[in-house]
């Protein structure tokens, strides 16, 4: 498989198999923005050079948009492999070749967040522990934090106390998000439509930088949903799945 690695003189001209609509798609548009903004904290985007699911997405630690505490290590923002491109081998693929930057990096290890349960939007902890990673953190809400080191496992990985116990004080429904994930771009404004119309409290809480991204009371940057105070899920949603999600809470 030939991959190629998205930079910033190549962006523009090329796809971002997360979002691999018309290139004037919002959803493009804000991925790509975001994108070109991380690339000077050492951000790397590999994808497989024809169109389609298949990418990884890593940044040093120091430098990632997630409340983690992870020092000389590189964390894995994505690692996506879809319809008829999975069984291929593409991921452990990718995988590789992130561990063998990270290594070229002097990193100690790579880190990822997933779930004791395969959940949507996060690493299947199967394939995870297949590769050697190991749980060092899990935060209330059974997020959790995997690694895989190269060294020692001394000073491993592990969730800020404000990403430990997510609970916020505000009532109805609050999201945290940001535009690492495409699809808040789309789908985001149409949530805050629907609310609008059914007169739900609905507040969106942008994160827009770093600093903040790292400071946040969710170990789930790119999209946390809370209602009355209480995490609900990181699964973005459409206008449909969002209606049904109402119809159980409210």
């Amino acid at each position: 498989m030939e991959y190629i690695q998205i930079t910033e003189q190549n962006i523009e001209r090329e796809h971002i198999c997360c979002a691999i609509s018309s290139s004037n798609d919002i959803q493009v548009l804000s991925k790509k923005e975001w994108l070109k903004e991380r690339f000077k904290d050492g951000l790397v985007f590999l994808k497989r050079k024809e169109r389609g699911k298949c990418f990884i997405e890593y940044i040093p630690c120091e430098n990632a948009w997630i409340p983690i505490v992870a020092k000389d290590y590189m964390y894995i923002n994505c690692l996506w492999v879809a319809g008829s491109l999975k069984g291929h081998g593409y991921a452990s693929e990718l995988l590789n070749a992130c561990i063998l930057d990270s290594k070229e990096k002097h990193k100690k290890g790579i880190c990822i967040l997933s779930s004791s349960k395969k959940k949507p939007f996060l690493a299947d902890p199967k394939f995870l522990k297949h590769k050697g990673f190991s749980v060092c953190d899990q935060s209330d809400n059974g997020i959790q934090l995997w690694h895989l080191s190269f060294q020692d496992e001394e000073d491993l990985p592990q969730f800020k106390e404000c990403a430990k116990h997510p609970h916020i004080d505000e009532m109805g429904l609050v999201l945290y998000y940001t535009n690492q994930c495409p699809f808040n771009a789309k789908y985001v404004p149409v949530l805050e439509q629907i609310s609008k119309e059914k007169e739900i409290p609905f507040k969106t809480i942008h994160i827009t930088s770093k600093e903040q991204a790292q400071n946040v009371c969710t170990p789930i940057t790119t999209y946390s949903l809370f209602y009355n105070g209480n995490y609900v899920t990181n699964e973005q949603m459409n206008d449909k799945r969002f209606l049904k999600l109402l119809l159980t809470l409210t």
